[in-house]
């Protein structure tokens, strides 16, 4: 009876049990240690302040010192409740009155108690004690005391259980509002937490997942023996394979059963190797293999299946397979070096079409009456506001792709003036193919270096070198023989061109063109792609030399072309100083004299007579003479790298102003790289009667 007396009507219920407490205590912890003070803030206008001294207690009201204190709770509260839950704080603030902490205290209000029957309580309260309540806490009148359990007498407020009641649901309410508030804001935060994982690590994830993937699809799947084809992805040169891992293993048997004197398996092998060596031939793919292929590799995976039990050692094997990797390294090393000096070989023969068309050009030259033979506007010849070119060559076929390319793509051929300098050999030849193909309106003049009687060996040191018995003995005395054994680096600086001085005629511009400002050289194995009236007006800042660098990678510094163990030239120069390209170099003649430039490259060569501080060419004691005068170009004028580099940058090359064969795969050659080869022939007409009776063609 008297817990139901309590459920119906007494408003407070002792609850003995312990579901309903355990949830009241919960209830009632958020509210004391959280939401009672920033509700006590919201739910009155008006806050108190209070001073205690020793002996009692004073309530003190001071408006103006708590504005700012409710407009702070207010911040901090409103992002806490919801815009319902603030507005019943407000609007039942009237009927609650103040709340103070000590008036649950002093009612012994625990948290084991429970507010049951809410609804009949806040109608059991009647307007007149809401009314005077309300006008007790407006006046700041004292209210009634109660005395606390202690038996101390202090500044409570008195509350009937109906208003206790009413205060404690809405308190409740706004803690379960609280509550759920805050727990949406966790799982706000938690949510965004989780979005905003560490990004790297998921890309490493990825990554190694991709690598993985990759490891998998390029393995090669492991077969049960050399010569058994198992898992294996099919292709269209699975069977020479095939027939190769069985030539292999049959090699390996044979030897093995020598040694253990096995003589009819050693027999037996023999003869099914020499049966599949006939079969496989040439062969490098399935299509060429001999018709009787499947059956020589049938018979020879019988014959080792019979010799793997009595020959079958790992230990053995191993050292038999070992032995013929490196046998099979020492061949690789052999090919190649044979390679190279086959290619170096090649470099330095002029084609048989090429040398036809120089032969037959030549009888056509001198057979022409001597009014015939002159070139139209030699006027131009030495106008310095012209724009000069100086080309040094014995090669009829190339020098006509360098004129024909810088003519084609030049905005204004009638101000282009090319000065070509050959050997008395080719000198009626080149005559006559200009001749009889003239480059439009452009200028051009023939001359034959044997016809400069200044360069003698008297004034040239490196002729005069040319001319020594040492350097004879150096090129072809048997000491130095023409032979693979040789090797392909001898060979190489064996080459005619380091013998001809047309390949040292380019320290001499001044000597030949005195009355030129600026020329540009250009080497035979050039292809012009564009306009180059630009390099004229290069601004070379004092320098003699326009050129571009090629220091990119470390074997194009100072260090790899001089012997820095000479004090001589560890004493002058930086070995890691920037390497630069012949080829396409603006030379400035005026500064070229200033600073006597042939003078200090006579200087350098008569020291390197011995050849003790650079080998034979025109690089090594170009980069001494020009050592700080030499102005860097922009590296889209000149690519180089077509003669050597099958990687090349496509985009690099098309786009470059011009193009250098440089290496040994030059593009008239047979060793020519194909892919480079068209760039270089789009500017020869192979319908050209003289090159079709050549036998020259694409």
């Amino acid at each position: 009876m008297a817990s139901k007396r309590g459920l119906s009507g007494s408003g407070i219920h002792r609850n003995r049990g312990g579901g309903c407490g355990s949830r009241l205590r919960i209830a009632f912890f958020i509210f004391f240690s959280v939401l009672a003070p920033l509700i006590f803030f919201v739910g009155r206008g008006l806050y108190t302040s209070t001073s205690i001294d020793q002996s009692n207690t004073r309530v003190i009201s001071n408006k103006g010192d708590l504005d700012w204190r409710e407009q702070l709770a207010l911040h901090h509260v409103k992002s806490l409740l919801s815009k319902e839950v603030i507005d019943v704080i407000t609007a039942s603030r009237a009927d609650l009155g103040p709340l103070s902490l000590d008036s649950f205290r002093k009612n012994n209000l625990s948290a084991s108690w429970k507010v049951i029957g809410v609804e009949t309580m806040v109608k059991n309260t009647t307007t007149s004690e809401l009314q005077k309540t309300e006008t007790v806490a407006k006046q700041g009148a004292p209210r009634d005391k109660v005395d606390d359990v202690s038996g101390n007498n202090s500044s409570q407020f008195l509350y009937t259980p109906a208003k206790l009641a009413r205060r404690v649901c809405v308190i409740f309410l706004c803690s379960i509002a609280v509550s759920q508030r805050l727990k949406e804001k966790m799982r706000e935060k938690r949510a965004s937490d989780l979005v905003r994982q560490d990004n790297e690590a998921i890309l490493k994830l990825e990554n190694s997942a991709i690598e993985r993937t990759k490891s998998v699809d390029t393995a090669v799947l492991g077969k049960y023996s050399i010569w058994r084809k198992e898992n294996e992805n099919e292709n269209s040169d699975a069977t020479v394979r095939l027939m190769r891992d069985q030539m292999i293993m049959a090699r390996v048997y044979i030897s093995i059963a020598k040694m253990k004197d096995k003589l009819d398996l050693h027999r037996e092998l023999q003869i099914r190797l020499k049966e599949s060596q006939r079969a496989l031939g040439e062969a490098t793919a399935d299509s060429d293999l001999h018709h009787s292929a499947p059956e020589k590799i049938k018979a020879m995976g019988q014959v080792l299946s019979k010799a793997r039990e009595p020959l079958y050692d790992c230990k053995l094997i191993t050292g038999k397979l070992r032995a013929m990797l490196q046998t099979a390294d020492e061949q690789v090393r052999s090919l190649k070096k044979q390679s190279t000096f086959l290619s170096q070989l090649a470099a330095k023969t002029v084609p048989n079409g090429i040398h036809c068309l120089s032969m037959r050009l030549t009888i056509e030259y001198y057979l022409l009456p001597p009014e015939k033979r002159n070139f139209p506007r030699s006027e131009n010849l030495e106008n310095p506001d012209l724009y000069h070119y100086a080309l040094f060559s014995d090669n009829v076929l190339a020098a006509s792709v360098v004129v024909n390319s810088t003519i084609m793509n030049a905005k204004d051929p009638s101000k282009h003036v090319f000065h070509l300098v050959t050997d008395k050999l080719n000198f009626g030849a080149m005559n006559m193919w200009f001749l009889l193909n003239p480059p439009g309106k452009a200028t051009i003049h023939v001359e034959n270096v044997d016809e400069f009687k200044w360069l003698n060996s008297s004034y040239c040191p490196v002729l005069r070198q040319l001319e020594s018995a040492a350097m004879k003995e150096y090129y072809f005395k048997a000491n130095h023989p023409t032979s693979l054994s040789s090797g392909s680096s001898n060979l190489k600086y064996r080459n005619p061109k380091y013998l001809s001085m047309l390949n040292h005629l380019r320290f001499y511009l001044p000597q030949v063109y005195p009355k030129l400002d600026k020329i540009l050289f250009l080497d035979d194995d050039i292809v012009v792609q564009k306009d180059l009236t630009g390099l004229w007006s290069v601004n070379l800042n004092g320098k003699v030399n326009g050129a571009v660098e090629t220091c990119g990678e470390s074997f194009h510094r100072f260090d790899k072309y001089l012997n820095f163990t000479n004090p001589h030239i560890a004493r002058n120069f930086d070995p890691n100083a920037c390497g630069w390209a012949y080829g396409m170099n603006i030379f400035d003649l005026k500064e070229w004299k200033k600073r006597d430039i042939t003078g200090i490259y006579h200087k350098w060569q008569n020291m390197n007579e011995d050849r003790v501080l650079w080998k034979l060419g025109t690089l090594p004691p170009g980069l001494i003479t020009f050592y700080g005068l030499t102005h860097p170009l922009e590296k889209s004028w000149h690519v180089l790298g077509l003669g050597y580099n099958p990687s090349g940058d496509r985009s690099e090359i098309e786009n470059a102003a011009v193009i250098h064969y440089n290496g040994n795969m030059k593009p008239w050659l047979e060793i020519a790289m194909t892919k480079y080869r068209s760039y270089w022939t789009k500017y020869i007409k192979y319908d050209h009667p003289y090159l079709r009776s050549c036998n020259l063609n694409e």
